[in-house]
């Protein structure tokens, strides 16, 4: 019996397994230009960060600088419960 290459089992793999990846993780089409990409990427490379893990931490700098604005939300991202009655209305839009 003959051995398939590498590659070809990880292409069978790649295209069976694709739809259980696209419904577990999203992918986001964007550009940047390219000399503020370069840059990122040298942060990145320097200090061990990973894309992932840049976007993580300006998602969450970005909630964070909303919440200062948004009572509501910083009452949420805070696990506050104790909502006035006025408020409770916004939490079931």
């Amino acid at each position: 019996m003959e051995k398939k290459p590498r590659s070809v089992k990880d292409k069978r793999y790649e295209e069976q397994h694709k739809a259980e990846r696209k419904a577990k993780n999203a992918t986001w089409g964007t550009s940047v230009p390219r000399e503020k990409a370069e840059q990122i990427n040298a942060f990145l490379e320097r200090y061990g960060y990973t894309k992932v893990q840049l976007i993580e931490a300006g998602y969450k700098a970005l909630l964070d600088e909303a919440a200062g604005h948004d009572t509501f939300l910083a009452k949420i991202m805070d696990k506050y419960d104790d909502f006035f009655g006025f408020e409770s209305d916004k939490s079931e839009k």
